[in-house]
């Protein structure tokens, strides 16, 4: 006699588990923790074999019967339900595990494990939020190059193109992953090169000419903010340093005997370590944070609490009290300022200036050949650089 929802809903647990029958070799199995599991008994190829689909109250007994009758064509096909059934669990996973979302995911954890700083691995996860709600459920092979430019002209109608064109290279690389792991043939995003309108290019404002940076340079010595800011922006023009790499400095990256400062690759933009000598007028200002502050941890410790380094806007901010606005001067704009001046001086050799500003080189030889010719001359460089800043600042 077959069941009916309400003797289903009522069936109590026992102390053993029990069977109740409804029919075609469907039934019910009640645990002793109450759970109600459907079942069906068939034979395929002489021999018995119990199909599972799934628990009441989830799958009702209507829901049941069908899962039966499917399995009971499949039988009348010559075919085993169980083996179709697993085919389709493995093809359902297969299908989440090959989404575009769930691959990106799969890389931007890859690349975590392999060291890419936390704010470089933070961007990673902004750029796919950008294509989640367009591409992110769909099989990474099935994305074509329209999908992905529909969500990348979201990003280009709000004005934002410099972010489109980032976001286009990280589905590249998330497509061209997937091409390398066999769950898609190619990459759609390396179709979209042109198809996206071309960022202006950003300028940092940097003062170029040298009486206004000496100008400049009496201001920073006048500035009587937070001690661990002051010293940074002292140090900030004798350097050429990323505002990052900079407020973000350790102790241990520093030698005060050898006067040599060694930033590991995670600190790098590149993901190079980066070497430089300390000048006269650097190390003093290094001694004077040593001494004002703790000689562990951070060397421009954050106000109020020293376990972690400046604020990303500290060194911005000083500028703009001194009176430098964001079209005349920026914390980063000591780069190209130094830059300019060390060019203009006509004194060093080009490729020492590119190493003394970390900017890599495309071969991996030609630029270990880099560090061991230029490090002499970099040495003087820096140290003529810091002299002529005091001299500047002299007027």
């Amino acid at each position: 006699m077959s069941l009916t929802d309400s003797q289903v809903k009522a069936l109590k647990p026992g102390e053993r588990p029990y069977k109740r029958s409804d029919s075609k070799g469907l039934f019910l199995l009640i645990n002793p923790t109450g759970s109600k599991l459907w079942r069906h008994k068939i034979r395929f190829a002489g021999k018995e074999k119990l199909m599972s689909y799934g628990a009441y109250p989830e799958v009702g007994l209507a829901e049941a019967r069908r899962k039966r009758d499917e399995a009971r064509q499949v039988l009348r096909e010559g075919l085993d339900p169980s083996l179709e059934q697993k085919k389709a669990r493995a093809a359902a996973k297969f299908g989440v595990e090959n989404s575009f979302e769930h691959v990106a995911t799969e890389f931007i954890e890859k690349r975590t494990k392999e060291g890419l700083a936390p704010a470089t691995i933070k961007k990673l996860w902004w750029f796919l939020s950008h294509l989640s709600a367009d591409i992110g459920k769909l099989p990474v092979n099935d994305v074509s190059p329209q999908l992905v430019l529909a969500a990348l002209n979201k990003l280009e109608n709000s004005g934002r193109h410099e972010s489109a064109k980032k976001t286009l290279s990280f589905a590249g690389r998330v497509f061209r992953y997937a091409v390398a792991t066999g769950r898609a043939e190619s990459d759609p995003a390396s179709l979209l090169k042109d198809a996206l309108t071309a960022p202006k290019p950003k300028h940092y404002a940097a003062i170029l000419d040298p009486k206004k940076l000496g100008e400049l340079l009496r201001a920073i010595d006048g500035y009587s903010g937070y001690p661990s800011t002051c010293l940074a922006l002292k140090l900030a023009p004798h350097l050429f340093l990323r505002p990052g790499e900079l407020r973000k400095a350790v102790w241990d990256e520093i030698d005060l005997h050898s006067d040599t400062w060694t930033i590991p690759a995670e600190r790098m933009k590149a993901r190079k370590p980066h070497s430089f000598s300390l000048t006269k007028q650097v190390k003093e200002l290094l001694l004077e944070a040593r001494d004002h502050f703790s000689p562990q941890g951070f060397v421009f410790p954050a106000y109020h609490n020293n376990t972690i380094p400046l604020s990303e806007n500290a060194l911005t901010q000083a500028l703009r009290r001194l009176g430098y606005d964001s079209n005349t001067m920026t914390a980063h704009g000591f780069r190209a300022t130094a830059s300019s001046l060390l060019n203009e001086s006509g004194k060093w050799n080009p490729d020492a200036i590119e190493r003394a500003l970390a900017h890599g080189d495309s071969s991996a030889v030609r630029g270990a050949y880099h560090r061991a010719e230029y490090w002499g001359e970099r040495v003087q460089m820096l140290q003529w650089w810091s002299d002529h800043l005091d001299k500047l600042k002299v007027g």
